[in-house]
């Protein structure tokens, strides 16, 4: 049996079989910094809080025993910036100096007989398993456990220091250390609010509640699945004329400079307007209105486009909030390629404004090539999605696979599913419609 399997079968006990390194954690820690990490931290791949990363770390590098999360500070005033080249600029060149960072301190393990690896801090990913997971690790999830900093209620991990303008990465090393860091025991967020002021698609619901969907498909429009709707606009269109009518000059030149020069996030104003960290505080505390005027205002009074798809919160959220913003009609950012995500997919793509008045238990029965079995309960606004048949359904749904996917592809109507006993209900059809609207596509 290989090592790299006794390893990885060790970890998955709970054992340690790697061999502990004659480096020490302080030693460790000091060449991160000596590479260029702003702040760092170790974590056990054995943490508790790391248990849901395991599987996927091992894929890729099963002897992992220790992660090593390393912080890159960025500079606030491009970020906050209307401007979003200048922004875009900003995540760009810090994005590169991690994953340089991170290159270096695998270089100088590997002199020291060290076996380590360095996952991209974000592009590129393993796009093969999108959209349900195309990261190798999660670096917010290291960070948390490394003692780097808390994820605040935008959904990123602010930094005791640094607060919010930070990037990630994480090292995979196949030994153990003398020691780990402890969690932060305090979170820097101030929940203030202002992210959930700022997101022009009401993505940060003043509850903590986040519509994941709603940020994908506005923030992340010029490429992942953004990209693949405008290629199919281009297959789809019948003229020159017809795609200008879908798609404008310079939305089509915007995706260009996406592919030469990196992604083109159209928002990132919950983390510009975030107030907390000791080095970000002190004007905040000093005069909070300054900080809006200076910080808020001109994003959330700033002219754009705002990509939103019809029948979601975010559309309301927009229309209500932001009516001086222009719509730009779209399909979603993500879609399910597959039966497993779809059943994933639900819970970020849930609109929980549509689901108003419903409650219900849904049992689905996929045949064919992905056969699987779930319960969907929507009850009070909230959504939960479990193994098996469970409880007494309201609607039970059996459907082909593969019919079931055009269907969500928009490729064959449920009209003619449910005519060809592709798809089979047993309970009212009116449940079905309700369903729907919770998913708008």
């Amino acid at each position: 049996m290989a090592l790299d399997t006794v390893v990885q079968d060790s970890a998955a006990a709970g054992g340690s079989l790697a061999p502990k390194s004659s480096l020490s954690a302080s030693a460790l820690l000091a060449l991160a910094r000596e590479c260029g990490a702003d702040d760092c931290g170790l974590a056990s791949i054995d943490n508790a809080a790391l248990a849901p990363e395991r599987a996927h770390i091992a894929r890729a590098f099963p002897a992992t025993r220790t992660l090593l999360s390393i912080v890159g500070r960025t500079h606030r005033e491009p970020i906050r910036s209307p401007a979003r080249s200048v922004a875009n600029n900003e995540f760009h060149r810090e994005g590169h100096a991690i994953d340089e960072i991170a290159a270096r301190i695998v270089g100088r393990l590997q002199d020291l007989g060290i076996r380590a690896l360095n996952p991209p801090m974000a592009f590129p990913m393993e796009m093969e398993r999108f959209p349900e997971r195309g990261w190798i690790v999660s670096h917010k999830r290291v960070a948390e456990a490394a003692g780097l900093g808390r994820m605040g209620i935008h959904r990123s991990i602010i930094h005791p220091k640094f607060g919010s303008f930070i990037l990630l990465g994480t090292v995979l090393i196949a030994e153990t250390f003398d020691e780990t860091s402890k969690p932060l025991e305090f979170n820097p967020c101030l929940e203030c609010k202002l992210c959930v002021a700022a997101c022009p698609v009401g993505a940060i619901k003043p509850d903590g509640y986040f519509d994941f969907s709603a940020c994908l498909t506005h923030n992340y429009q010029q490429f992942m699945g953004g990209f693949a709707n405008f290629v199919e606009d281009i297959a789809g269109s019948k003229s020159v004329g017809d795609f200008r009518n879908r798609v404008s000059y310079a939305e089509t030149v915007t995706r260009w400079q996406s592919l030469a020069y990196g992604p083109n996030y159209n928002a990132a104003y919950c983390i510009a307007v975030c107030p907390a960290g000791d080095d970000v505080i002190g004007p905040y505390r000093a005069d909070k209105r300054s900080h809006i005027e200076a910080v808020v205002d001109p994003l959330t009074k700033k002219a754009e486009a705002i990509y939103v798809t019809k029948g979601t919160d975010a559309a309301d959220h927009l229309a209500r909030w932001f009516p001086h913003k222009s719509v730009r009609w779209v399909r979603p950012g993500a879609r399910a390629t597959s039966i497993r995500g779809f059943l994933f997919g639900m819970s970020l793509s849930f609109q929980r404004g549509n689901a108003a008045g419903l409650n219900a238990v849904y049992h689905f029965t996929f045949t064919g090539a992905q056969a699987a079995k779930a319960t969907v309960i929507i009850k009070d606004r909230r959504l939960q999605v479990v193994d098996g048949l469970q409880g007494k359904a309201d609607l039970e749904i059996t459907a082909d696979t593969d019919t079931w996917l055009r269907f969500l592809r928009k490729e064959v109507s449920i009209f003619r599913c449910l005519v060809t006993r592709a798809v089979r209900l047993k309970g009212s059809p009116r449940l079905l419609i309700a369903f729907g609207k919770c998913f708008p596509s």
